[in-house]
């Protein structure tokens, strides 16, 4: 049976509402192919349709059909719907990573809220654009490894305006009554004072967030507050209290039977309990958190309590066992191609076994799987220089052909003749016997030596260089008439050459230039053009839109040309494991403890006689 656009539109809505967005949009899609000559109701499927899409995390399809809403609110002059489809283009250009067109579109929000007057509409645009410039900041801070309040100026700034702008909303819905916006402003205001630094704040904002989820009876905000609280405590040292908040994060995930936020819960107590020195209880958390990752197929969570389980079995004293999941976690980060898991692995295990006194890839043993790799270049003090950079030679500048002879005489400096057969070899030049009498009279000491060495090294880049072959030429002497000629066959060839590049630019800028052509708005779903003609002759204005379209669309295309540089690989997910912020802190923290509980053994000769005299001293 036939249906019309409405018809089908509103049974896409329906289901929409009822939870079932992939078939919904099976029915917009529908609506759209049927078509419609009522502009209000084409607005409202695009708007719907970019909803759905969103929702579905098909984010490119989603900013389609929200720059379609966009377009025809601006052709029909609809400030209401262009308002909405400005704030709702700004908000999936922020889930694509593209921060400054989605601030010019939720400012555009902002604009036109204020405009109208519309509170609401206001609180939502300054809500938006403070989880703008909180994406924008992470997003940038993600670059490193700070901990929360020591990210570079530019990543502050971003947190700092997101700060103004969420206080900014908190005003108008505190004013509109509205609680659970309330909660929600309170929840992302704790989580960027946490990131500034600011704990003390982010505490009391996590608390009012707390307390708002309570009145709600929403477990998972519940939940969150819980495990933000958490964190915040860890950074001001106080872990019974961020303990306390944990257990209440693994009672909530519990009750909620999602075992990924049991298992971060579990991760988080673990931590939490190696930096009260209770190791007994950190390895029963870290094990709780073993399990599920080892259940839900986490390699990266795995990793993460494997490394977890050897440092708390190290403290323990139970090297065999802290062995064990050394060499777990080595061999896992080997699997995902984790570098600094396999270097912190390897350290571990050659630790270890030197405490237990075995020794690395004897004869008829089976090799250790850290004896390829040269972990002395990351020590725990930093990563040091190497010593084989000591012993490089400072005058190996061209090595000769039939291989490297030189006796090694300590680091000093070779003798000349060496210097100059060396030369002599790599460059297919004869040193006149003049210069060759002044480098057999120089020292290895005069700075003129240096100087002559730079001379004659120069000449071996000229060698390099590709010349025409010059017609008519011989022995390297050629006659004016030759040189007349070369000259003009060089004209010819770089006219030529010159014109031949300009017409390839024209021809790859001309269709960029192209691209950025305005044209009269396609809508799909539009039964006849001469509906949105008879639009704009009524409101008595030409096809053009006015400076502020223009303002913000030369603000969008300046991001274009980053879209087409290649990014970087996102980062293997890791459900069971909480957020970098709290992990880089876990090992900032401990790498200290670490350290003091590390022990070299001393060398079999040294220790006797230390024995020896300590007993002496006792004697005495």
């Amino acid at each position: 049976m036939d249906c019309t656009c409405m018809e089908l539109a509103l049974e896409g809505e329906r289901l929409c509402k009822a939870g079932d967005c992939r078939t919904g949009v099976q029915f917009f899609e529908a609506a759209v192919n049927s078509g419609t000559d009522d502009l209000k109701t084409l607005s409202a499927i695009y708007s719907q349709l970019g909803n759905a899409y969103f929702y579905l995390q098909e984010f490119g399809k989603a900013l389609e059909y929200h720059k379609h809403d966009l377009n025809l609110a601006r052709t029909l002059g609809d400030r209401v719907g262009e308002a909405k489809a400005s704030g709702n283009l700004g908000n999936t250009l922020k889930v694509l990573g593209k921060f400054d067109e989605a601030i010019v579109c939720c400012l555009r929000h902002l604009d036109l809220s204020r405009e109208l007057k519309d509170r609401i509409g206001e609180a939502r645009a300054l809500y938006n654009l403070g989880n703008v410039y909180h994406a924008k900041g992470k997003h940038t801070g993600r670059s490193g490894n700070q901990d929360p309040g020591e990210f570079p100026f530019e990543v502050k700034e971003c947190l700092i305006k997101a700060a103004e702008y969420y206080e900014a909303n908190l005003n108008i819905v505190q004013e509109l009554g509205d609680r659970a916006a309330q909660g929600r402003a309170c929840g992302n205001l704790g989580n960027t004072h946490y990131l500034l630094g600011n704990f003390s704040q982010a505490i009391i904002y996590h608390q009012e967030r707390l307390a708002i989820a309570r009145e709600f009876g929403d477990k998972a905000a519940e939940r969150r507050a819980y495990s933000n609280l958490g964190n915040a405590h860890i950074f001001l040292g106080e872990f019974e209290v961020a303990a306390e908040h944990y257990r209440k994060t693994l009672q909530i995930a519990k009750q909620l039977c999602d075992k990924a936020l049991e298992a971060q819960a579990c991760y988080s107590l673990g931590n939490t309990y190696t930096l009260l020195k209770d190791y007994e209880k950190a390895i029963e958390y870290h094990m709780k958190h073993l399990k599920i990752a080892q259940e839900l197929e986490d390699r990266v969570g795995e990793g993460r309590a494997c490394w977890s389980l050897g440092n708390a079995h190290t403290a323990l004293g139970l090297n065999e066992e802290a062995i064990k999941y050394a060499s777990k976690h080595l061999e896992i980060s080997k699997e995902i191609g984790d570098e600094t898991g396999q270097v912190t692995a390897q350290m571990n295990l050659a630790d270890l076994k030197s405490v237990l006194g075995i020794k690395a890839g004897p004869e008829g043993e089976r090799p250790s799987p850290l004896d390829h790799l040269d972990v002395g270049m990351y020590r725990r003090a930093g990563i040091s220089r190497r010593h084989s950079m000591e012993q490089m030679e400072i005058m190996k500048l061209a090595p000769d052909k039939k291989g490297d002879t030189t006796a090694n005489h300590g680091g000093a400096r070779p003798k000349i003749p060496k210097v100059q057969k060396s030369m002599t070899v790599a460059s297919e030049t004869i040193i006149p016997k003049s210069q060759s009498s002044m480098i057999e009279t120089l020292s290895p000491e005069d700075d003129g030596f240096f100087d002559l060495l730079s001379k004659f090294q120069g000449r071996r880049i000229d060698e390099q260089r590709c010349s025409l072959t010059i017609p008519g030429e011989k022995n390297g002497i050629s006659t004016s008439e030759n040189k007349e000629n070369e000259q003009t066959k060089a004209k010819m060839v770089s006219t030529t050459d010159s014109e031949n590049f300009l017409d390839m630019v024209a021809g790859i800028q001309g269709s960029r230039m192209n691209d950025q052509r305005a044209t009269l708005p396609q809508f799909p779903g539009l039964n006849s053009q001469t509906v949105i003609n008879q639009y704009l002759r009524q409101r008595n204005v030409q096809d053009v839109p006015d400076d502020n379209f223009f303002e913000m669309l030369m603000r969008c295309q300046g991001s274009r040309i980053d879209d087409q540089r290649s990014a970087l690989p996102h980062n293997r997910q890791a459900p069971t494991v909480p957020d970098e912020d709290f992990f880089s802190l876990i090992q900032k923290v401990q790498s200290s403890r670490l350290e003091e509980q590390r022990t070299i053994l001393p060398d079999k000769e040294e220790e006797i006689p230390t024995k020896q005299s300590s007993i002496k001293k006792k004697k005495k």
